[in-house]
Order: C-alpha cells, then sequence, then structure tokens
C-alpha cells in the first residue's frame, strides 16, 4: 500500500511540476508569513472570483511595512499567491506596495495557467 502511495504521489508531483513553476508550488506548499497579524497596523481583504477569500495584514515602522501575513480559505494557487504578496510588500514603503499589481505578483510567481491569473489579487485596490 505504502509503495503505491508513493507512486501516486510521484504522478501528482510531476503532473504539478508541468502546470506549475517551482516558485508556485514552493509558496504554496510551503507558504509564508501566513496567520493573523496582531497588532496590525492596517488590514485589507480580497475575495476572487471563484468566492476564495484572502486577507493581509501589516505592520508599519516609520512609513515602511516590516511584517506581513495573510490568510486565505483558498486552493495551492491562492496561498502562493498571498504568500508572494506579502513577501512583495516587506520592506518597501507604503506608497510602493500600493503599486505592487496582479502582474507584479505573476511575474515573482514565474506565472500561473490562463484559468488560475484572477485568482491572484489585482493589487492596487485588492488585497
Amino acid at each position: 500500500m505504502d509503495d503505491a502511495l508513493a507512486g501516486l504521489q510521484e504522478e501528482i508531483d510531476a503532473q504539478m511540476k508541468q502546470i506549475y513553476t517551482e516558485i508556485v508550488i514552493d509558496h504554496a506548499l510551503n507558504p509564508r508569513n501566513v496567520g493573523t497579524l496582531p497588532g496590525a497596523d492596517a488590514r485589507a481583504g480580497f475575495t476572487g472570483p471563484c468566492g476564495d477569500t484572502m486577507e493581509v495584514w501589516i505592520k508599519v515602522m516609520e512609513g515602511r511595512v516590516e511584517r506581513a501575513s495573510f490568510w486565505t480559505d483558498g486552493c495551492g494557487t491562492s496561498i502562493a499567491c498571498g504568500s508572494m504578496v506579502t513577501e512583495l510588500a516587506r520592506g518597501r514603503m507604503i506608497p510602493e506596495c500600493l503599486e505592487i499589481g496582479q502582474q507584479d505578483v505573476l511575474d515573482a510567481l514565474g506565472d500561473l495557467p490562463e484559468g488560475e491569473q484572477a485568482l491572484c489579487p489585482a493589487g492596487r485596490n485588492d488585497a
């Protein structure tokens, strides 16, 4: 049974690598900055086209994002996007963060399949 499960997992991993970049897979399976951020200075929410929700929190010091975190009830793609959004925001000044757009996140992830790009926050007015 263990051999069958290991073989199935290898097949799933191979299929994922055909669809997603290594960066997307890494952020989906090992998300950075996940969870609420007690004492956050700001919070934003986003609801994706399939109903997934994401919240992003930031802690600001002297106008710069010191910490950022997220939570989503979404799929692996949503997790990867939330993880990358927080990575892109950390260390930046607030005006720079406000300019982070969907394409910036997609570029940092190495892109997503066409049908899944809408799962990524569009930026500027989203998370």
